[in-house]
């Protein structure tokens, strides 16, 4: 089942957020990052073909038995917008994300957000567009990102940068939701559980993977269960 893409949405996430006390890390040695979670309108159908080709993006990575790393068939009702990175980029290339990047010289996580959503996928929005923020997450990489919920006022065109990103999706909030998410498995690097969450034809990991879990648990439920301490795979430890 979609998620219908109204305004009972917008203010049940709204007020969820607003009545959850943030968690946040100071760190000096770490940078800081924003990441957006927009949430916008999506048709069922629309990604019934992936427009990134995987074989180039996948770069050898293995993946488990019945998945293939395609996102298709994701989109339909409210929705959030996931990049796939392109493979040339210095840091994290070829990696599931959400629109973000490191903050400037003074500036705010809400701008920051706001401004990387515009030049990683060529949406704009303004202030008005914050829902809230969820809770900081520290990467083994080195930075803390703070996530920024953002309402997008429908299904938006998109212009993906092509140094940046290969391609965006619509991704439906339902398959946060899947009766096979989240999944959490052991590494023999770590006492932490490393977080998988099923999306598509594929699965995405911490980072991303736990600011997608905290904003279903917190977002659309109403949980306010911490996932600072979900751990990232080995590959994204750099």
């Amino acid at each position: 089942m979609t998620v219908p893409y109204d305004t009972a949405l917008r203010d049940r996430v709204r007020a969820n957020l607003a009545a959850h006390t943030r968690r946040t890390v100071t760190d000096p040695t770490k940078r800081h990052a924003a990441v957006a979670v927009t949430l916008v309108d999506s048709r069922v159908g629309e990604d019934r073909v992936d427009p990134a080709p995987v074989e180039d993006w996948i770069a050898g990575r293995p993946m488990p038995d019945s998945l293939d790393g395609r996102m298709i068939d994701v989109s339909g009702g409210a929705s959030f917008l996931l990049c796939r990175r392109a493979s040339r980029l210095n840091s994290h290339a070829a990696q599931w994300a959400l629109p973000g990047g490191r903050l400037d010289p003074g500036e705010s996580v809400i701008d920051a957000a706001l401004r990387e959503l515009h030049e990683e996928v060529g949406v704009e929005l303004g202030s008005d567009a914050v829902l809230g923020l969820l809770d900081d997450y520290p990467t083994r990489s080195g930075y803390v990102i703070t996530p920024v919920v953002l309402w997008g006022g429908g299904r938006l065109d998109l212009a993906p940068s092509p140094d940046e990103v290969v391609a965006v999706y619509r991704v439906g909030l339902h398959q946060l939701q899947r009766p096979d998410s989240p999944r959490f498995v052991t590494i023999p690097e770590s006492p932490r559980p490393v977080v998988q969450i099923p999306l598509g034809h594929d699965l995405i990991h911490a980072p991303t993977g736990a600011v997608l879990l905290q904003f279903r648990w917190l977002g659309l439920e109403g949980r306010a269960d911490a996932v600072d301490q979900l751990e990232q795979p080995v590959f994204a430890w750099k």
